[in-house]
């Protein structure tokens, strides 16, 4: 409860709020603070000359300063300005808990009325002591604002808490400590005075009588007086205006402002916003929650960067008393400075602590201020103040999510001795920080494979000191051999493509600068696709050729071949991928197979030395390479059929099926290097190629047993 305890005072006179009223910017004054702050404002700047201008629209006017509407002023009555415009400068002085309060321009008027009743000078202008928002009163002065009777009841729960033990209210000196309380006559009573003014016989004998404690109790529950409405003093808050967010009296909407405004029940409105404070608590509470362990997390920090400092100058007290006298002559110097790192690093820890510790605190004491609201039960004043707890709240909480649960220093002492040729380089012996980078670490969560290429990323240790100039990536083979470098550069993403399909690789990263290279950081294990997934390339096909289909389709319109090549390389594993030929007419000769990058595009595929393949018409096959014939096989194609290609590098075979059944012998053995699927086309013949395709069964068991 202490915590709460600079939510409950007053920013003008530092003292619990008395008799407080709400500000139209949602902070509380006490009544008399409020008239001691006024200042008396030019007879042009009063609402009653802007009225008589045609120029007011409000009961209360701000100054015109910057035009930033709190509220919006054709309904709710108010117009927000940040501060002075025409109104007399006056100095500032500071309040009790340090916020600027300026004073009233001339002493106020002696009365003997209460600081609500008591008249207010005219044109009186008064500013915010908190957000220095500033405003002219109209002619109703301080009445027009709400009294906050939820915070007086909350300072009432708070006060009593902290009393000290009830005292008798009858004792004529040194009051004694009251035993009983009695709840018709609401008195305390010791027990000499129970006995000699509340005898327990004629009509007193009916009184109940209480233990102090349980009297206390019933005085903090006995319901206060139900608050009223501002502009009807006569009248009750019966319902909550949506668009004003204020309750409001049943006068008010018959022939108020608000009349053509959305009201919803009081009591409904009332549960809304208790229970929107409430959630937002739970968001403030975990906030909070997460601050005390990472105060924890700090103090440990502090612990561990002595016990460093200890580890440290051990080492370093070793590495002086084995250089003999040189070494004792410098070593006094060299403690100075790791001390006065171990006292740097202390007062940083220290002051993050000390902010956090103050932070949390205030995050506390509004937690429990805005507990002891929810447990109100007077709906009226809750809605006055819950808009603005609920907005203190989420800020609150924001200001926790903005980088303040992280350290502002490592543990680590980041300086090493150099000790190498100690004896001729005595005399400049210094402290050599750190300067090789740290360890990079892979950000898993964006590292992964497609098809055959693979995405690696990573990033610099948080709270590392030492930039990086550059980083190695490095891969394995794809089968346990030694690691190559893939990449070097200042990017901290990088995408290898042409890996082999269905292989683990290995990755990892280090970082380098002038001075060295860090250490590598975990290895990455990476898992390529099992089967290849790929289009046909416009990038490398003849002119000639025509794409549809997602690039999955093309056909040819010229007489002459021309030669289109899949976007995939391969040079590792088995691949297997099918055509099916979607238009076939007057019996040309399409080709199908692998090539080179560099084949030619512009002769039947098989022509030259760059490609492997199979030509075929409606009866038969034959299959080509360097523009050698071999091995026709009778069976043709036509529309609908499925031409197959396997290429099994691990055999260094390539072999032709059609329609499901292989078509002749083995078509080219030996068959190394990088390969591209290829098809030449030519006289409106059209295919369209499917990959991702499993190799075929009876070939894998055939591999299997061979």
């Amino acid at each position: 409860m202490e915590e709460m305890e600079e939510e409950l005072k007053c920013p003008v006179c530092g003292s619990f709020y008395r008799e407080p009223i709400i500000l139209p910017c949602s902070h509380n004054l006490c009544q008399a603070c409020a008239r001691n702050i006024l200042v008396q404002t030019p007879e042009s700047e009063s609402p009653q000359s802007r009225r008589a201008s045609g120029s007011g629209v409000s009961d209360y006017d701000y100054l015109d300063l910057d035009k930033m509407s709190l509220y919006s002023e054709a309904d709710s009555g108010y117009g927000s300005y940040g501060g002075f415009a025409s109104a007399p400068t006056t100095p500032c002085q500071r309040s009790p808990n340090g916020v600027r309060v300026f004073p009233p321009a001339m002493p106020p008027p002696a009365t003997h009325l209460s600081p609500a009743l008591a008249p207010v000078p005219r044109n009186s202008c008064i500013t915010c002591p908190q957000c220095h928002r500033s405003l002219i009163l109209d002619d109703r002065g301080l009445r027009g604002f709400p009294k906050n009777r939820v915070l007086e009841g909350v300072i009432d729960r708070y006060q009593q808490s902290k009393a000290a033990a009830l005292k008798c209210q009858l004792c004529e000196k040194a009051p004694k400590e009251a035993t009983v309380m009695c709840e018709q006559c609401d008195v305390f009573y010791c027990d000499p005075c129970r006995l000699r003014c509340h005898p327990p016989r004629g009509p007193l004998a009916k009184h109940r009588l209480v233990p102090p404690a349980q009297g206390r109790v019933s005085r903090r529950l006995s319901p206060r007086k139900v608050s009223t409405c501002t502009d009807h003093e006569l009248e009750n808050h019966s319902m909550y205006c949506v668009q004003c967010k204020m309750p409001v009296c049943y006068q008010c909407l018959e022939e108020g402002k608000h009349s053509s405004h959305e009201v919803k029940a009081l009591g409904a409105m009332w549960k809304l916003h208790k229970s929107q404070l409430s959630q937002a608590l739970n968001g403030l509470s975990d906030r909070a929650k997460e601050a005390k362990e990472f105060l924890v997390q700090l103090r440990n920090m502090v612990q561990q960067i002595q016990e460093n400092n200890v580890e440290f100058e051990a080492c370093l007290v070793a590495q002086c008393d084995a250089l003999i006298d040189a070494l004792n002559r410098r070593k006094a110097q060299l403690l100075a400075r790791v001390n006065k790192e171990h006292e740097h690093k202390l007062k940083v820890v220290r002051d993050q602590i000390s902010h956090c510790t103050v932070k949390l605190r205030q995050t506390t004491g509004l937690m429990e201020y805005c507990l002891e609201v929810i447990k109100e039960n007077d709906p009226s004043g809750f809605l006055q103040i819950s808009d603005a707890l609920i907005r203190r709240v989420h800020l609150t909480e924001d200001q926790w999510g903005k980088g303040t649960l992280t350290p502002r220093m490592t543990t680590d002492f980041d300086l090493s001795l150099d000790n190498s040729s100690l004896l001729q380089s005595i005399h400049q012996l210094d402290f050599v920080q750190m300067k090789v980078p740290a360890t990079p670490i892979l950000q898993l969560e964006e590292c992964c494979t497609r098809n055959n290429s693979a995405t690696l990323s990573w990033k610099q240790p948080p709270l590392s000191g030492v930039a990086a100039e550059g980083y190695i990536l490095e891969l394995d083979d794809g089968s346990g051999g030694q690691f190559r470098e893939v990449y070097v550069g200042k990017e901290t993403m990088c995408t290898v493509d042409g890996l082999h399909f269905n292989s683990t690789y290995n990755a990892r990263v280090k970082a380098f600068n002038k001075t060295g290279v860090s250490p590598y950081s975990k290895t990455l294990v990476l898992q390529t696709s099992e089967v290849a997934w790929f289009a046909f390339d416009p990038g490398s096909a003849h002119s000639d050729i025509i794409f549809s289909n997602d690039n999955l389709t093309v056909t040819c319109s010229s007489y002459d071949d021309r030669v289109v090549l899949g976007k995939t390389g391969f040079s590792k594993g088995v691949h297997y991928w099918e055509l099916t030929v979607d238009r076939y007419d007057n019996h040309p000769d399409p080709a199908f197979g692998v090539a080179r990058i560099d084949v030619m595009k512009d002769v039947m595929l098989g022509k030259d030395d760059k490609a492997w393949a199979m030509y075929v018409d409606n009866n038969r096959s034959w299959f080509m390479h360097n523009n050698s014939h071999t091995n026709r096989t009778e069976g043709g194609i036509n529309k609908g059929a499925t031409i197959g290609v396997l290429l099994d590098l691990n055999r260094k075979t390539l072999t032709f099926f059609v329609n499901d059944e292989q078509q002749g012998p083995i078509a080219f053995e030996n068959v190394e290097g990088l390969f591209f699927p290829a098809v030449s086309l030519n006289r409106n013949v059209q295919v369209t190629l499917h990959t991702g395709l499993p190799v075929p069964d009876f070939y894998s068991s055939r591999a299997s047993i061979a």
